[in-house]
């Protein structure tokens, strides 16, 4: 996005956001992100979340677990399930889930404070702190109630063993919301859906650009295109079916399913619209910090003082 917008070929969107008032309704984190000197480049056109835990209400029930509400009670029902014969944590094996869960902790039971000092500040004494020593510590006992069969796993594949009560739990975007409702299952009736922990929502989502061009017809078009994605109906009806909720925080959701209901109930609270790491850190520091995080989790004999030590590292070369 930085290249095409520095090397002039992106038609710039500023106009159509100013009249549509865009900066009114979308999250700060979103507009920064689709802007660059002052003007949008981009429309965003819904919000991701990331750090949502998944779960089989049936397992539940039959095991006695209530739906948790902190990291430390995530553990103690995988621990659970892992005791009664079932997968504690359905996890997909992939650098880029293993991140998401370790993020989703970070935020969740770290708090989004820590989670900033981490990410945005590059605070690499944050990390040598006790309470990231902590979201650690929990994320490597959460390894212990994943099957063997967890490595190279695709998401997908790990969201139908919770609704093949094969596992408890998942912790994936909300985008796993489509595998549920292709299953024929509703969220609060045979799963059920949370975001963990009292700090962030964290916000990923899609965005379209639009090429320069110089034809007044083909601009025409594009600004109206442009003004079409952004409409509330459209808002609504393009995120039922792409599981996240509208980029919008204006628009009724009354319509919509009780997991975006609480997604967009979430968002409305400025303190929880938290970006995720993409919008963060750069690339090469992303990919760094991914290498650490998987090594962790498959290394059973690598504790906490080692990957922080790992983890500041990163920071260091590629930060």
């Amino acid at each position: 996005f930085d290249e095409l917008v520095a090397n002039d070929l992106l038609g710039d969107l500023e106009e159509i956001a100013v009249a549509d008032k865009w900066r009114e309704v979308l999250p700060p984190a979103i507009v920064q992100a689709a802007t660059r000197d002052g003007k949008f480049y981009a429309v965003p056109v819904n919000i991701h979340g990331i750090n949502w835990l998944w779960y089989n209400k049936q397992l539940f029930a039959d095991a006695g677990i209530a739906e948790p509400k902190t990291w430390p009670e995530v553990l103690a029902a995988a621990q659970k399930l892992k005791g009664k014969g079932v997968i504690g944590l359905a996890q997909g094996g992939q650098p880029w889930q293993e991140r998401s869960l370790f993020n989703s902790i970070l935020v969740g039971e770290g708090g989004t404070d820590l989670f900033y000092a981490v990410y945005r500040d590059g605070d690499q004494e944050a990390v040598k702190g006790d309470k990231f020593k902590q979201v650690a510590e929990l994320f490597k006992q959460l390894q212990t109630t994943v099957d063997a069969g967890s490595p190279g796993r695709n998401w997908n594949d790990a969201t139908g063993m919770v609704i093949g009560g094969k596992a408890g739990m998942q912790v994936i975007g909300d985008w796993a919301k489509g595998e549920f409702t292709a299953a024929g299952m509703t969220p609060g009736k045979e799963y059920g859906c949370t975001v963990v922990g009292e700090g962030g929502y964290l916000m990923g989502g899609d965005v379209f650009v639009f090429p320069k061009n110089s034809d007044p017809a083909v601009r025409a078009t594009q600004l109206k295109l442009a003004t079409v994605m952004l409409d509330p109906a459209t808002q609504i009806a393009f995120n039922m079916k792409k599981g996240s909720v509208p980029v919008r925080l204006d628009v009724d959701v009354s319509g919509m399913d009780a997991c975006a209901q609480a997604g967009a109930a979430a968002l409305k609270d400025p303190k929880r619209q938290v970006p995720t790491t993409d919008f963060l850190i750069s690339p090469d520091l992303s990919g760094a910090i991914d290498d650490v995080i998987t090594q962790f989790w498959n290394t059973p004999a690598m504790g906490v003082d080692e990957f922080v030590t790992k983890f500041t590292g990163a920071m260091q070369t590629a930060g």
